[in-house]
Parts: C-alpha cells; structure tokens; sequence
C-alpha cells in the first residue's frame, strides 16, 4: 500500500531524472556532434579518454568546488544569525520574515540580470558612485578576481533566506523549557547557543549544508547570465561547460560525458562528507 502512495512520485523521478542519466551514460559512449552528421556513433568510450586529458574540464571543476565551498560557508554564517534574529519576539518581525524571502523568491535570471547592471561599466550605481569620488572606473566584470567574488555575493544574496527559512524552522522545534531551565541553572546566552541550539540544530544545518552543496556545484542560470563564464573562462562552472559544448560547439557527446563526469564528482563528494558526518556522531543512522 505504501508504494502504491509513492507510484506517482516515483514516476515523476523516473522521468525527470532517472531516464535522462540513462540517456546521459548512453551518449557519453557516442561521438554525437557535427562531424557525425548529428548523428550518435559509437567511439569505445573515446569522450571518457578525452575528458581525462580535459584540462578545461578540470579547472571548472575547482572553480565550481572553490565556488559553492565559499558561498555556502557564507550562507550558512548569515542564515543561522538572521534565523537567531527571526526567531526572537519583537514588533514587526512578520514583516521582516516575509521581505526577508524575496531574494530567493525572484528568478535567479531576473536577480542576475540586475546584478550585471549594478556592477556594469560604465552606467551602473557602484562605477558611478566610484567615479563621484574620483577613483576611476573598477570594471569589476572585466577583472577575474573581482568578478567571481560578484558571482559569490550574487549567489548568497540569493540563496541565504532559504537557509535561514530551514534554520528557523529547527529553532521553532527546540523547546523553550530548554532554556528557562539552563537560565535557572545560572547559564548566560552564549553558552545556550553552544549547548542547546547549534546541537539541536545540527540535522538542520546538515540538510541544508548537503541540499545547498549540491545545488551551488551544479550553478549555470546564474553565471550565464551575470559572467557568461568570463572573464577568461575565469568564471566558468562544470554545468556551463557542458552548455557550451553541446548548444555552441554541437558535440552532444561529449557534452554529456561532462555533465555525467560532474555528477559523478558530486554524488561522490556528498557520499563521502556524508561518511564523515555519520562517523563523526553528527548523523545517527535510523532506528528500524
């Protein structure tokens, strides 16, 4: 009976993912591309021998793992304050919360859009204001360095109030006896966050930690249309790679390796971070 009630999920799995890394793992073993007619031929695995050798490939993996390592160890430090903010009692916090969410509610290509226009050179607020007090222009979008720091602020101006929506959903589950009893015992608020909150909330910031981690390794909306992946590739993520080769270079093949070569490279980082959570004691494997 059970797996009946989960049919129609399954399904929609099945269709939406299972059958497209099917078909993913099946084109990885063609060379599908201009040469070929657009047609798949079989090449023995010759699109795995050459993404090996892809040093391309590799360096937008760092990028990408740089990327997602940075941007959610920062929504993870600003969530869990405006969560400890959100959850306090004080007038007008419905309001708050509600603003608080329309970052992540805008599209990402709506949020990226403006971006670029806030950082663009020369009309956009930030180079005018510079030019006011007579810095010069910064082409912030024209610098490696600086533009994958605009990446970064992008993704965590996004992306922090769904962290801190998840975060403040554990704190309202922690109970409030909790902490008259430890203010009874004479414990200051400092040591109540240490000792109750962030280990009671700890499944919580793992979950986010995991979905977050996830979804940053596998950004394309964003950095297409804030960077296009520049300057100088310097921008550049796995999943916009895997763009490029298959819509700008028609080789399907081999976009599909890249694709499939990525989430390989994450489903094994996620497994083995976490292996280390549940050896550390901060995830207890399910009672039957």
């Amino acid at each position: 009976m059970n797996l009946l009630l989960l049919l129609p999920a399954l399904l929609l799995m099945g269709l939406v993912f299972v059958w497209p890394m099917l078909r993913y793992g099946w084109l990885s073993f063609h060379a599908d591309s201009v040469l070929t007619g657009l047609n798949p031929v079989p090449n023995g695995g010759a699109n795995w021998v050459r993404l090996l050798d892809d040093q391309r490939f590799w360096q937008d993996t760092l990028q990408t793992t740089r990327f997602a390592g940075v941007s959610v160890g920062l929504e993870l430090l600003l969530a869990l304050a405006i969560a400890l903010l959100l959850d306090q009692r004080w007038r007008g916090r419905g309001m708050v919360r509600a603003l608080a969410l329309l970052p992540w509610a805008l599209p990402t290509t709506m949020m990226a859009l403006g971006w670029r226009w806030i950082f663009n050179t020369p009309y956009g607020p930030i180079e005018r204001l510079t030019q006011m007090l007579g810095l010069g222009p910064l082409n912030l979008l024209s610098t490696p360095m600086w533009t994958w720091l605009v990446t970064v602020l992008a993704d965590v101006w996004k992306t922090t109030p769904f962290i801190a929506l998840l975060l403040l959903a554990g704190l309202q589950t922690i109970p409030e006896d909790l902490y008259s009893a430890f203010r009874l015992e004479g414990g200051r608020p400092v040591q109540a966050l240490t000792s109750i909150t962030l280990p009671l909330l700890m499944p919580y910031v793992l979950i986010a930690l995991l979905f977050r981690g996830a979804q940053a390794f596998g950004v394309f909306d964003l950095i297409q249309v804030l960077t296009g992946g520049g300057p100088a590739g310097s921008t550049e993520s796995v999943a916009l790679y895997a763009y490029l080769s298959a819509m700008r270079f028609l080789d399907f093949g081999y976009s599909a390796t890249a694709m499939l070569a990525g989430f390989l490279l994450l489903s094994l980082t996620m497994l083995i971070l976490a292996m280390l959570l549940r050896l550390s004691g901060l995830i207890k494997p399910v009672q039957p």
